[in-house]
């Protein structure tokens, strides 16, 4: 689309390191400022990811770095070697280097300062940058709705501090009727005034499936599901009364893994890596089993199916779990915790979650975050020019 030669430009950084649900949520908001007359930079750090970040975006893919094993103090490259100083250094560098050829009038940051800390290397030094800008774009951050929980005191001040210092606003991607910030980030009282919810970030209405699928399974970007994919195989084994089923592996799955899975499904089973129609397919699922992913429960509560969740809580992870419970208290999703799961508990699960009458097929919650995104950021631009 042609934007118009004074276009509010958006210089808006997004980091994935393990799944793909940052750059998936990201590339939605993008897409929502660019469909609203926003110049659009998206600047991407993390591996390649097929569809992302989507036609008519402009894009900047900085050399790829992300976590090894799911160890998140383990930064590597796309090769898998772990990053060195020097290389720190020359992506910084190219950062700094699009900030200042960009020169925007709007700065997103994604997740940072409330997660991401393992990239200061090179935002604290584009946050020096912007500061003495002039003049100074707008700073936003651009968080999901539940924050992993954690008692650190300290880097819960320094988050804080940061804010205070840096940003202008906190771009919240969820319904507070839901959930609130304070929820699972102890200090948000002290930057409340900056706080801005958008409702839930959720792509548009999918177009009709090519195909159905009784079952949909699906392990997000495939780096930490494949016991998720292992179990599913062995629970529609003992479900042959369930005909056709259709697992999603991610593209993040090794090879090696993924070669294994395949040669064990049983005959009612079809294993792909990746769907680019995964959405479509929610649509006409009987049930969707998944880890409980900010954008995985996004598609499910707009397609409106039946809901199995496996929360993934590898390292201590908590963010999964807050969300699969509250789900599973408004009668919206049945959770296995990943800690029991095996093949008959997931088969068992299935069939509840099959015949289940207490199951709620539809929620209603502020869906349209991408738009309502554009609305918000437009309106805090009008005044931070006025400021």
């Amino acid at each position: 689309m042609t934007l118009p030669a004074d276009a509010p430009k958006v210089f808006f950084y997004v980091q994935h390191l393990l799944g793909i649900g940052h750059l998936a949520r990201a590339s939605h908001v993008a897409r929502g400022l660019v469909e609203a007359g926003f110049d659009v930079t998206l600047v991407t750090g993390g591996l390649a990811v097929a569809g992302f970040p989507g036609p008519g975006i402009s894009h900047i893919a900085l050399p790829s770095i992300a976590v090894s094993d799911g160890d998140f103090s383990k930064l590597v490259d796309a090769q898998g070697t772990l990053v060195d100083e020097a290389f720190k250094e020359k992506r910084c560098a190219q950062l700094l280097a699009a900030y200042h050829e960009v020169k925007p009038d709007i700065v997103m940051i994604e997740a940072f300062p409330f997660g991401r800390r393992k990239v200061r290397f090179e935002l604290l030094p584009l946050l020096d940058a912007i500061k003495v800008s002039h003049p100074r774009p707008m700073l936003l951050t651009s968080i999901r709705d539940i924050l992993q929980r954690r008692s650190n005191p300290p880097r819960d001040a320094e988050t804080v501090e940061q804010v205070k210092q840096h940003f202008d606003y906190i771009l919240v991607h969820g319904d507070p009727d839901f959930i609130r910030l304070e929820e699972t980030f102890d200090p948000a009282g002290e930057i409340a005034s900056q706080v801005v919810y958008t409702g839930m970030v959720i792509g548009p209405p999918p177009p009709p499936p090519v195909e159905s699928f009784d079952v949909v399974v699906s392990a997000g970007g495939g780096a930490v599901g494949v016991a998720v994919i292992q179990w599913a195989l062995e629970a529609a084994a003992l479900l042959p009364e369930v005909e056709n089923w259709c697992v999603i592996t991610g593209p993040n799955l090794p090879q090696s893994d993924f070669d294994r899975l395949t040669k064990t499904a049983p005959p009612n089973v079809r294993v792909f890596r990746f769907r680019t129609d995964f959405r479509s397919l929610l649509t006409t699922a009987r049930l969707s089993v998944s880890q409980a992913g900010y954008n995985t429960v996004g598609d499910i509560l707009m397609a409106g199916c039946r809901a199995l969740l496996i929360p993934f809580e590898g390292g201590g992870e908590t963010e999964q779990a807050d969300r699969a419970l509250r789900l599973a208290k408004l009668n919206r999703a049945i959770v296995l915790p990943e800690a029991d799961l095996t093949g008959p508990r997931l088969a068992q699960s299935i069939k509840t979650a099959l015949t289940s009458a207490s199951l709620q097929p539809t929620l209603s919650f502020q869906t349209d975050g991408a738009s309502r995104t554009a609305e918000i950021v437009r309106n805090l631009y009008r005044k931070h020019k006025g400021a």
